[in-house]
């Protein structure tokens, strides 16, 4: 097992919570490179600095503020801040146009608003320099207790509105800390999802502050950036990210060896086999797999990479099986405002995932989505399967199979396939019924901003045309 410090079971809700579980260690440990270290006296001083700022625009406990922020120094400044005041932290990705941010603020009324006034170092980035301004946007308390407010990834459909209560985000960094192969104290994270989404948030930025794990993401969001942020330290190191950012590592080359390269974790979606080869083909590192959602957080890993595609239930976490469905164990409702009444009830979330339990090891294996069953002259076919068979073809880069009156493909391929090729060599590999019924040859798939493969047929039909 890892070897971490023995924390107590979090119970408290109050607003020194962030003192308790993110800021202990001493004022000179490094918490952040970006590329300059920032220890945490630095950070504990931003975060004061980012109170008085909040508070003079009228937050206060009680309240909401809305962070649209990139990742950033004054990100991570301003969502503390927000928790020691004891109010609601609303994240919005700051990719979303002006009328979604503007349909989230009417529908979410928060106190205040934290939005860049000047944004230096380039769209590539993955750390910009931010100078952020605060502005008042109404006088109501948060409309409800939750500490985060956080939208999903709306690779299926509109985005849910999900609320995380303080206690909940402590007991998940809890959760992290008694899996094994997650980065121990000393060690370093290279952090590559948004810190605005689950993964990124609790398995990078309030695990690593927690447990005394440097979070050091690259200077641009590219293999070669990738590696040298493995390479500029010593210390062992773990990269953190999703599917796509496999394929950009599985398509560099290292300039040398890389002995501080302890692992790649990934989170999000279903990584193809071929995909998690070529990365371990390549590195010779474990490839681990985490499976979660923004409702719960993590829910299963396997980072040594031993079990593929099969997780094990993280630590506190039950899992069912019913019907074919995935149901996990959810002690409060954890939507805001409207929302489907079915997915949530009696401590469980309906995680509407297709997928499989074992009785004997309690092993998860996740199957794609439920809605991926569909029927084609009386046979059953399941479009996780296709879309398996699609992405593996050699020469496909991405691919997303969904059901639009027929079995359709959307494909992105590395140049060196037409359409033709591409249905002979589905044809040689998937029967006559399993087969796309229309092939989509796309320049770029879709994805969400979390780096997730859009999977709603209107935005894949518009990416299309």
């Amino acid at each position: 097992m890892t070897a971490h410090p023995v924390a107590e079971d979090p119970a408290s809700t109050t607003v020194d919570w962030v003192d308790d579980i993110l800021f202990t260690g001493r004022d000179t440990d490094v918490c952040l490179r970006l590329p300059e270290p920032v220890d945490k006296g630095t950070l504990r001083r931003l975060v004061g600095e980012a109170q008085d700022r909040l508070a003079g625009a009228g937050l206060h406990a009680g309240g909401a503020a809305v962070l649209r922020l990139p990742p950033s120094l004054a990100y991570v400044a301003h969502l503390l801040a927000t928790w020691r005041t004891g109010a609601q932290a609303v994240l919005l990705d700051h990719r979303l146009t002006d009328h979604e941010v503007d349909q989230a603020l009417r529908r979410l009324s928060p106190q205040v608003v934290v939005a860049p006034i000047r944004t230096g170092g380039g769209a590539l980035r993955v750390f910009v320099d931010v100078t952020a301004g605060v502005s008042a946007y109404s006088d109501r308390p948060a409309g409800s207790p939750h500490a985060v407010i956080q939208l999903s990834s709306g690779s299926t459909g509109p985005s849910k509105v999900i609320g995380r209560t303080a206690a909940g985000l402590v007991a998940e960094v809890h959760r992290y800390t008694r899996i094994d192969g997650v980065a121990l104290p000393g060690e370093r994270i290279v952090l590559l999802p948004s810190m605005v989404h689950v993964l990124g948030l609790v398995g990078g930025l309030l695990y690593g502050l927690h447990a005394g794990v440097e979070l050091c993401p690259p200077e641009r969001l590219g293999g070669d950036a990738i590696l040298a942020a493995v390479a500029a330290q010593d210390t062992p190191a773990t990269v953190l990210g999703v599917p796509f950012h496999i394929g950009l590592l599985a398509s560099t080359t290292p300039a040398g060896p890389l002995p501080q390269l302890k692992r790649m974790t990934t989170g999000g979606e279903l990584v193809p086999a071929a995909v998690a080869d070529a990365f371990t083909d390549r590195y010779g590192v474990p490839l681990g797999n985490m499976y979660g959602m923004t409702e719960v957080g993590v829910i299963g890993t396997d980072l040594h990479g031993r079990h593929r595609p099969a997780v094990a239930p993280a630590p506190g976490i039950e899992v069912r099986e019913r019907d074919g469905e995935l149901w996990v164990s959810c002690p409060a409702n954890p939507y805001v405002g409207p929302a489907d009444p079915t997915r949530w009830a009696d401590g469980w979330l309906h995680t509407r995932d297709a997928g499989v339990v074992d009785p004997d090891t309690g092993l998860v294996t996740i199957k794609g989505r439920l809605d991926s069953q569909v029927s084609v002259g009386g046979l059953k076919v399941d479009l996780t399967e296709v879309e398996a068979a699609v992405a593996g073809l050699p020469g496909v880069v991405a691919a997303v199979v969904v059901w639009d009156d027929g079995i359709t493909a959307y494909v992105q391929t590395d140049g060196s396939l037409t359409e033709e090729t591409l249905d002979k060599l589905i044809a040689e590999r998937l029967a006559g019924f399993k087969r796309p019924r229309i092939l989509r040859l796309l320049d770029q798939m879709p994805r969400t901003t979390t780096g997730k493969l859009v999977r709603s047929v209107p935005a894949l039909r518009d990416a299309a045309s």
